[in-house]
């Protein structure tokens, strides 16, 4: 992946001006990408080659950079970098919190779950973050199957710090579900998630798991679950059959 480095020079920054030096770099990065001289995905150079290049702090040009991340204009991948973003846009939408089983159940729809495997495990890198545990502490990982009783419509990794819920690995999953068992047997207060969407095609254990061929197409849903302090419970994968279930909103302007 070819890398960029910022298209302003220490002599581009007016150090007398009232505007800031992190504004003015982030003006000017923002002029370059708008201009299509850096497009989606590349890379930008690495923070100390950048502050440098520019004469002036990390802290400088950490704070422009983050001000476009904030923007969407950037985004940051641990342990990769710095890009410019994707330019389709992801409109954030308001809705009830609910699971697949929840929705089925709304409808009068009888779901339901193999449970493949429950276990404590180290969470991979991101997953870890996600969740902020520290390094080396051990999650839950819960492995399921949903579907009607003619196909599998989903498949479920679940990731669950147990550090707020011990012994969540013995809980028969077939039974109950996540969430109730969070807040029923746990006594944790849910209070939202946030939920990204991705159109992707099955890889060869993913389109095992649903009865598909190889390369099918399916959705990604990656959800991070806070509790009502703010603190993060939950991160899960799912992987569901786009030819069995759509994904709908309900949308009301007032």
């Amino acid at each position: 992946m070819e890398m960029f480095s910022l298209g302003a020079t220490p002599a581009d920054l007016d150090r007398d001006a009232p505007e800031s030096l992190h504004s003015q770099i982030s003006d000017s990065l923002r002029s370059m990408i708008a201009s299509g001289q850096w497009p989606e995905k590349f890379r930008l150079k690495a923070e100390p080659e950048l502050a440098r290049e520019l004469g002036v702090s990390r802290g400088t040009l950490r704070r422009a950079l983050q001000t476009l991340t904030e923007d969407g204009i950037l985004t940051q991948v641990q342990g990769r970098g710095t890009f410019v973003a994707d330019a389709r846009p992801a409109a954030p939408v308001a809705q009830k919190l609910s699971t697949l089983s929840e929705d089925f159940a709304s409808q009068g729809i009888p779901l339901q779950t193999s449970v493949i495997s429950a276990e404590l495990v180290t969470p991979p890198a991101s997953v870890a973050r996600a969740l902020k545990v520290p390094r080396g502490q051990t999650v839950l990982l819960l492995v399921r199957v949903r579907g009607t009783h003619e196909h599998a419509v989903a498949l479920l990794h679940n990731y669950v710090r147990t550090d707020v819920a011990p012994g969540i690995e013995t809980i028969d999953f077939a039974e109950v579900t996540l969430f109730s068992v969070l807040e029923e047997r746990y006594r944790l207060e849910i209070d939202s998630a946030s939920r990204t969407f991705s159109a992707i095609g099955a890889d060869a254990a993913v389109a095992e798991r649903l009865g598909l061929a190889p390369g099918s197409p399916v959705q990604l849903l990656q959800q991070l679950t806070v509790l009502v302090d703010g603190s993060p419970v939950e991160y899960s994968d799912v992987w569901i059959d786009s030819a069995q279930l759509r994904i709908t909103t309900h949308l009301a302007r007032r």
